[in-house]
């Protein structure tokens, strides 16, 4: 492989400390932040065919990194219960359709769902919590978050691998470029996150549009309009937490067309979920 100039010293650098800063890249994705890390994958898969990264090394640290953060929201979610998923509706920028869509796989897959995980933009970070609420053991859900998490480091390192010589390119251009090239780097991690932050924004906005409050809806039953209520929370959901409002009217979400047909059409009709 022809070197960049400038490429020794980073691979240098890289193979002292590349390893920590592949964990935390992943850790911190898989808790939640949103910090991309495939490039960094790439990249250690890159440098790893100059002899800077062992290629099981870059893999087993990724697979690491990526339990250690499943294992956090695992834990939450059998200990909290769907109050972890009220969290994360906060922070998700679609958490009603994010929650219902991996409890749509939980519930046909089973447990062997979280294979995909990783590949589904959303899935990976609920699908932990998710799985602990729902009470999967322990053991299925490690093996499962294990062959995810090796088979999405795996071709990221591959994908890093396979075109090593332009990604060498890549990083000695921003060897080149120095400080700058933390600057673009960084300008361009804050750029992506004030558009999630905005997107999210304008989505709860939107929402707000077509939400009533709890003592909005306790003035309408109490002042005699009898708004129908209907519960759109999954089985599961509501047999993890079987409190209900008043009245409400169970909907099965796979039939949620038939059932929605059948409400009174001259009465308000609430839906409420997770």
């Amino acid at each position: 492989m022809a070197a960049v100039p400038g490429m020794q010293e980073m691979t240098s650098l890289l193979a002292q400390y590349g390893l920590v800063l592949v964990f935390l890249n992943v850790f911190l994705l898989q808790v939640g932040v949103p910090v991309p890390a495939v490039p960094t994958l790439m990249a250690a898969g890159a440098l790893a065919v100059g002899g800077g990264f062992s290629l099981p090394a870059i893999i087993m640290v990724a697979v690491a990194a990526s339990l250690a953060g499943d294992l956090v929201w695992y834990v939450a979610g059998r200990v909290y219960g769907f109050r972890v998923l009220r969290f994360l509706c906060r922070i998700s920028i679609s958490p009603d359709s994010c929650v219902r869509d991996t409890e749509s796989r939980f519930r046909r897959w089973g447990a062997a769902s979280l294979i995909a995980a990783k590949f589904i933009p959303g899935f990976a970070t609920i699908a932990p919590p998710l799985a602990g609420a729902l009470r999967i053991a322990f053991l299925p859900f490690l093996a499962y978050s294990t062959v995810s998490a090796a088979l999405w480091a795996g071709l990221a390192v591959g994908a890093g691998v396979l075109f090593h010589r332009q990604v060498d390119w890549l990083l000695g251009e921003l060897k080149q470029m120095g400080v700058y090239a933390l600057a673009v780097i960084g300008a361009a991690l804050a750029l992506f996150i004030a558009f999630k932050w905005w997107e999210r924004r304008r989505f709860f906005a939107a929402l707000r549009m077509a939400r009533i409050s709890v003592e909005d809806l306790y003035r309408l039953i109490e002042g005699g309009h009898e708004p129908v209520v209907v519960d759109v929370r999954s089985a599961q959901e509501r047999r993890a937490d079987p409190r209900r409002i008043r009245g409400a009217i169970a909907a099965d979400l796979d039939n949620l067309d038939a059932e929605l047909a059948a409400l009174p059409p001259d009465r308000d009709i609430i839906l409420y979920c997770t």
